[in-house]
C-alpha cells in the first residue's frame, strides 16, 4: 500500500471506539485492548493514508472530548472527512455545537459531519443529564442550521428556550452535514426524514436489520416526498480481518457485553436482531455485575470483560461482525452494502488493521462487485 491511497466511496473507519487510557500498559496483550487518545489521534493520520473516506470519533467526557481529537486529527490528515459518532444536544449548548461544526469548517475546509445521538438514558443520567425528546432533537437541529446561516434565533419550546441568539462571526461557505446514530426505528425514522442528511447505525446489527432500518428510512422519506437517496446511511460493523481469537473476541464479543448488558440499549438490539432474550438474560444475571449498579460499559474495559462475553453466543456475533480471514470480512461486509447501507464504517479494530481489508474491497470495485445502489 502506498501513501495517499485514492479515497474509498463507501469505506470509513470509526476511531478508538470504547474507553480509552491515558497511557499504554507495559506488556499489553494485543493493539487495541487499551487504545489512547494520541493513539486515536494516530489512527485518524493512517486511516487517511490508506484511503477511508471519513472517521467518526465518539464521545466521553473524560479523556475523548470529541473536539479536541478531531481537531488534532484533522490538522494532520489533510483530505479524510471527520465526524462526531456521536455526540449528544443534552452535552452541549446550541451555540456551542454550531460553534464546533463552523469552526472546524473555517479550519480545515468543508469536511465535518455533525452526528447527533440522543443518547443512553443511562449514560445521560450519570452525567446529570436528560434525553433529548424527538421534537427536541429536530428542533435542535433546525436552531443550529439556522445559527450557520447567520440568523438570529428566539425560540421557547423543547429545544430550551433561546433569546436573540446568533454566531456573529459565521463560516461562509457550505454548512457541515448533521447525521442521526439511531437504530431508525418508526419515529427515528421520521425525524431522519424531516431533519437529517445521513444515518450512523449502530454496530452488532444483522444485515436483516439494516435492510429493516433502511426501509424504515425510506418510507419515511417518501411519506414527505423527499427522495430517500438524499440520506447517506452508514452501518457500523465490527471488523476483525486476521486477528487472533482472543483480541476477536474482545473486539466482538466483549463488545457485544457492553450492549446488552445495558438494559435499555440492550433491550434495543436484541428486538432488531429478533434474538432470543435468554442468553441476555443470563449475561445481566453473570456473577461479575452483581451488586455494580452502574453499566459494564462505564466500570469496565473490554478486556475485563472476557469472562461473562463466553454468554454471548458465537452465532450472535458471526452474523453481525465481520471476522475472520480479509476476503471473509468483505463477503460479509458486501451483505451490509447489500442490505441498503451506502457506507460501511468499521468499528473496534484500528484503520491500520484494516489495511489488507481496505486493499481487497477497493480491488472488489475495482472488478465490479460494488454493491447496488439505493
Amino acid at each position: 500500500m502506498t501513501d495517499n491511497a485514492t479515497a474509498v466511496d463507501d469505506l470509513s473507519a470509526f476511531l478508538i471506539s470504547g474507553r480509552v487510557v491515558s497511557q499504554r500498559p507495559v506488556g499489553a496483550r494485543d493493539e487495541t485492548g487499551a487504545r489512547t487518545p494520541v493513539d486515536g489521534i494516530e489512527d485518524g493520520v493512517t486511516a487517511d493514508r490508506l484511503g477511508f473516506r471519513r472517521v467518526f470519533i465518539s464521545e466521553r467526557w473524560n479523556l475523548k472530548e470529541v473536539a479536541v481529537l478531531l481537531a488534532a486529527v484533522a490538522a494532520r490528515a489533510p483530505r479524510i472527512e471527520l465526524a462526531t459518532g456521536l455526540v449528544s444536544p443534552a452535552r452541549r449548548n446550541v451555540l456551542h455545537m454550531a460553534a464546533f461544526g463552523a469552526t472546524m469548517h473555517a479550519c480545515f475546509g468543508p469536511r465535518f459531519v455533525l452526528g447527533l445521538g440522543r443518547g443512553d438514558h443511562s449514560y445521560l443520567r450519570s452525567e446529570g443529564l436528560r434525553t433529548q425528546g424527538f421534537d427536541g432533537l429536530c428542533d435542535y437541529v433546525d436552531i443550529v442550521r439556522r445559527l450557520w446561516a447567520g440568523e438570529t434565533v428566539t425560540y421557547d419550546g423543547p429545544a430550551g428556550r433561546f433569546d436573540g441568539i446568533k454566531l456573529g462571526d459565521v463560516y461562509e461557505g457550505e454548512q457541515p452535514k448533521v447525521w442521526y446514530g439511531t437504530f431508525a426505528l418508526p419515529k427515528a425514522a421520521t425525524s431522519i426524514a424531516s431533519s437529517f442528511d445521513g444515518v450512523l447505525l449502530p454496530p452488532v446489527l444483522t444485515p436483516a436489520a439494516t435492510a429493516a432500518a433502511v426501509t424504515r428510512i425510506k418510507q419515511a422519506c417518501e411519506r414527505i416526498e423527499r427522495d430517500p437517496a438524499t440520506v447517506r446511511i452508514c452501518q457500523c460493523v465490527i471488523t476483525a480481518p486476521g486477528l487472533s481469537d482472543d483480541e476477536s473476541r474482545a473486539l466482538a464479543h466483549a463488545r457485544a457485553v457492553t450492549y446488552l448488558q445495558a438494559p435499555e440499549y440492550g433491550d434495543a438490539l436484541v428486538r432488531a436482531n429478533d434474538w432470543d432474550t435468554a442468553p441476555v438474560e443470563k449475561l445481566r444475571a453473570h456473577s461479575q455485575f452483581q451488586g455494580n449498579k452502574e453499566m459494564a460499559d462505564l466500570t469496565y474495559h473490554r478486556i475485563q470483560l472476557m469472562e461473562p462475553a463466553r454468554l454471548v453466543p458465537d452465532a450472535w456475533m458471526e452474523e453481525t461482525c465481520a471476522l475472520g480471514s480479509v476476503d471473509q470480512c468483505v463477503t460479509q461486509l458486501q451483505r451490509f452494502r447489500d442490505a441498503g447501507a451506502d457506507e460501511i464504517a468499521t468499528y473496534g479494530s484500528t484503520p491500520g488493521q484494516n489495511a489488507g481489508l481496505i486493499e481487497a474491497w477497493r480491488a472488489r470495485d475495482r472488478v465490479g462487485l460494488g454493491g447496488h445502489s439505493r
